[in-house]
């Protein structure tokens, strides 16, 4: 699936945690509904097995609690997406990447092969499973690790193990750092630590620009990769860059030696990351007009930088709901002659099916120091809302979304608004920014109460109580969908197109 990740150090956020987020984006059919749990350590299975790939794996008999973010309609799946788990350790698997086609073919991915004939029939072959995927990593790895780190680690060791069918992007945090991982053909792969200073962007490529392989042969201060991964660059000819005869080579551009730049990169990725940056950064460069340092169809827009002030979760939330604005590229704008209105995919839209952020903040216990924010389908027309990660269970308006469409659960309260609202856009904007503005108040105002009354609880003791403050702020949270709905329907029904009016007449 196409999605869009933005991460942030802990030395460029605006209180010092470490913050990792993701839009999780559907298919063509744009309704992939999603639901938010917690996964109890009863519920964690002990032998999994994937729908798509058919590939089984025994797991530990020790799972720590987690949330997740499934599908509502599991036939293909769990697709958990992203979490966090009792150790306050985050991860969110996983962003579609690419890799180009001499890694491809030099690791093939490990794909089902499917049974041919019937067992006892002449010929007949036995099934094949392939390996893993996004459907499968987030519950396989995330009930078990304890720092970020470990997650790389972990991660690392089921994809040579197993293999994977498809190019994945997966993060990581705990409370200090923030690792970013990419998969490279079937079973290697690479991980960069993010600097605590710096934002990461992500677009749907293989994004790390500059890589240390002694560093990850080594002491794995800052990268780490799979263990034989400078010899499947030399053996397959992959090394791009010109070296001279004493170079190591082991300072590489991992996008130009696995990753790719194709005509549809320039439509459909790199111009995410120069949007990102251009709000995030916007006196760093030049960013529009013939005299740009930096444009939407370039391939050397940095995979991280340091902004130029601190960020904060609204400037997550804004970054991952683009949509161009202030540009020619805006399918809601009116700047330019038109021309150029859509020709480049938003990261903000139609297909967004959920947002989550994981929030681990340092100067509060571990009893309630991580915070999953949360928003489902388009961020164009969501919000953020703040759930602590210590609890048992999640409020139902937020994990009871059924497959049927109705106004009783969040998702499909939101995707309806966002229906109505995308073909009344400038009639519908200020319903939508009232409603952004009033949820993300109280999501600040609910967190500074909550931690006030939970700050000197154990763990166990606090978990109650984080339990009650999330159901409020989802109890708050309806009743503001509950009214942005009902405006948005009634600007769209006064506008419809097959209106009368008696004295129209």
């Amino acid at each position: 699936m196409s999605c869009t990740t933005m991460l942030v150090g802990k030395a460029a956020s605006y209180d010092g945690s470490t913050i990792t987020a993701r839009n999780e984006d559907c298919g063509g059919d744009a309704n992939d509904p999603k639901r938010l749990v917690v996964v109890r350590p009863e519920d964690q299975p002990r032998h999994y097995r994937s729908v798509i790939s058919h590939c089984e794996v025994e797991l530990p008999d020790n799972p720590m609690r987690y949330t997740a973010v499934p599908e509502a309609d599991l036939k293909e799946g769990i697709w958990a997406a992203s979490g966090i788990n009792e150790a306050n350790v985050g991860m969110d698997g996983t962003e579609t990447i690419d890799n180009n086609e001499r890694v491809l073919g030099a690791d093939p991915m490990v794909v089902l092969v499917p049974a041919k004939g019937e067992p006892g029939e002449e010929g007949y072959e036995p099934e094949v499973p392939g390996g893993l995927g996004e459907e499968d990593l987030v519950t396989l790895v995330l009930p078990y690790i304890r720092s970020a780190r470990e997650g790389v680690q972990r991660t690392g060791e089921l994809l040579e193990r197993y293999g994977t069918y498809e190019r994945n992007g997966i993060a990581f945090s705990d409370v200090d750092e923030i690792w970013w991982m990419e998969t490279v053909g079937g079973h290697h792969w690479i991980a960069r630590r993010v600097p605590d200073d710096c934002y990461v962007t992500m677009p749907n490529q293989l994004g790390i620009d500059s890589f240390d392989l002694a560093d990850a042969e080594g002491p794995q201060l800052e990268h780490m990769a799979s263990h034989d991964l400078r010899e499947f660059i030399s053996k397959n000819h992959l090394d791009l860059h010109f070296r001279e005869p004493d170079d190591p080579g082991d300072i590489f551009n991992p996008r130009i030696v696995l990753g790719t730049a194709t005509d549809a990169d320039h439509v459909y990725n790199t111009p995410r990351a120069w949007a990102m940056q251009r709000f995030l950064n916007p006196l760093s460069n030049t960013w529009d007009g013939p005299d740009a340092d930096l444009r939407p169809e370039d391939d050397d827009i940095p995979w991280c930088r340091a902004p130029e002030r601190k960020l904060t979760i609204e400037d997550v939330k804004y970054a991952l709901s683009l949509h161009y604005q202030g540009t020619p590229y805006d399918p809601y704008g009116k700047a330019g002659d038109g021309s150029q209105r859509g020709r480049y995919r938003p990261i903000g839209f139609n297909r967004n099916s959920q947002l989550s952020v994981q929030q681990i903040r340092p100067y509060m216990p571990e009893s309630c120091r991580a915070i999953h924010w949360q928003a489902f389908s388009s961020n164009v027309y969501n919000a953020l809302v703040p759930l602590y990660a210590n609890v048992d269970d999640m409020p139902a308006y937020l994990r009871d979304t059924t497959t049927r469409v109705t106004s009783e659960n969040h998702y499909w309260q939101i995707r309806l608004v966002a229906a109505l609202a995308d073909a009344h856009f400038a009639s519908c904007q200020q319903h939508v920014e009232r409603y952004q503005l009033a949820v993300g108040a109280k999501a600040h105002e609910h967190v500074a109460a909550t931690d006030a009354k939970a700050a000197g609880l154990s763990y166990e003791d606090a978990a109650p109580v984080l339990a009650q403050a999330n159901e409020d702020m989802a109890a708050f949270l309806k009743g503001e969908t509950d009214k942005l709905l009902e405006s948005v329907l009634k600007t769209a029904t006064v506008e419809m197109r097959c209106s009368f009016r008696r004295e129209d007449a």
